[in-house]
Formats: structure tokens, sequence, C-alpha cells
């Protein structure tokens, strides 16, 4: 499952850094938002240079996992993530 709806759209390094400074905006505190958009803004920096269109698909697939992964940890996803459950 994707962190947000229209994951499957994304097709451009472009589009890839608006979704993924959106999931930054689901996690829960500013100082996590603010280290993510950091990293999205380096990363996109980092592959700017990139034409290959095998290795950007490669990079949009894995960047949109990590994402979920990213935001299902952040928010402990009880169903997922039992674990991280508080218990009171």
């Amino acid at each position: 499952m994707a962190p947000l709806p229209g994951a499957e759209l994304v097709q451009t390094p472009l589009q890839l850094y608006r979704y993924l400074l959106r999931c930054c905006r689901q996690l829960p505190t500013k100082g996590i938002q603010e280290h993510y958009k950091h990293a999205v803004r380096q990363s996109f920096q980092v592959h700017s240079d990139e034409d290959n269109p095998e290795r950007i698909q490669q990079i949009i697939k894995r960047a949109i996992e990590d994402a979920d992964w990213i935001i299902n940890k952040s928010i402990g996803n009880k169903t997922e993530y039992p674990e991280l459950t508080v218990r009171a």
C-alpha cells in the first residue's frame, strides 16, 4: 500500500519530488518532517543528472516503497506494526 493515493501515477522525477514532499506532511512532528524534506531535496539533487529511463523508474519505485515504510513506521500503523502500538 502506498502512503498517499496517486503513487501509481508518479512517472517523472518532478512528480516523485512533489509526491515525496506531500508524504512528508503525514509525518508526526515538524522535526521529522523537516528531516525527510531535507533528505528528499538532497536525493533529488544527487540524481538530477540521471538520464537512463530504466534507472529513473527504479529510483521512483524504490523511493515510493521507502516512503511507505517510513510513514507506516512513524505513525505506528497498528495493522502492519502492532509492536509499535502504545498500550495504556
